[in-house]
């Protein structure tokens, strides 16, 4: 049941101080846990992907991050950087600012850009929910589908706050049943993981992974 379950867990690390020791360790985790992917900085793609290299764990890797607020043009080549050093996901972060100003149009381009500078990755697109209205989520959630991403994702876990069972919800009402969401920021229980999948995650961004399948463990 744990295997199960832990398919839906991207194992992340992406504190700023995270040394290669971690981030082996997590790849060794990611692999005995038999988690969907590890997910770090950019920095670590190359040493996730070779410590990886022959089991299932995918390998994401973070674009924009945490503000997406830089240049489209530098987005595309974190994203080629990422893509040929083994990155198979990124989560990119939306241009904010642009969202809130309603630049729908520059909004979509710059998602636009990344998904086409690595056509053979799958982009989580995060929308940092705590800075937005319901109806920017809404916006952001239907660019993100227009622009050829393949998930909206909460939250960088950097801002003011993490996921809400109420945002999770409304995502997945905007994009239908076919599209992804992720949940991400304050994930840490069993509890907590079972209600985001129930509310429409279909994956989690947690560096609890191991804590939240002992508790699910525990309970069952």
């Amino acid at each position: 049941m744990n295997v199960v379950f832990s398919q839906y867990i991207d194992h992340t690390l992406l504190k700023p101080d995270a040394t290669s020791e971690m981030i082996e360790r997590l790849c060794t985790e990611a692999k005995e846990h038999q988690f969907f992917s590890v997910c770090v900085q950019p920095i670590w793609v190359k040493m996730a992907a070779k410590l990886l290299q022959g089991s299932s764990v995918k390998i994401c890797t973070v674009i924009g991050f945490p503000c997406g607020s830089t240049y489209s043009a530098v987005k595309r080549r974190e994203a080629e950087i990422a893509r040929d050093e083994g990155a198979q996901e990124l989560d990119m972060v939306l241009q904010i600012g642009a969202l809130k100003s309603k630049d729908y149009r520059l909004v979509e381009q710059d998602i636009r850009t990344v998904v086409e500078a690595a056509p053979n990755a799958l982009v989580k697109v995060i929308l940092e929910t705590c800075l937005l209205s319901n109806e920017e989520k809404k916006a952001a959630c239907r660019i993100s589908m227009e622009a050829g991403a393949h998930f909206v994702k909460t939250s960088t876990g950097f801002s003011s706050a993490g996921a809400t069972i109420e945002d999770v919800r409304l995502m997945r009402q905007a994009v239908g049943p076919d599209f992804g969401v992720k949940a991400s920021g304050g994930i840490r229980d069993a509890e907590t993981a079972y209600a985001m999948i129930k509310a429409g995650a279909t994956r989690l961004g947690t560096s609890s992974g191991i804590a939240i399948l002992q508790s699910y463990t525990q309970t069952t």
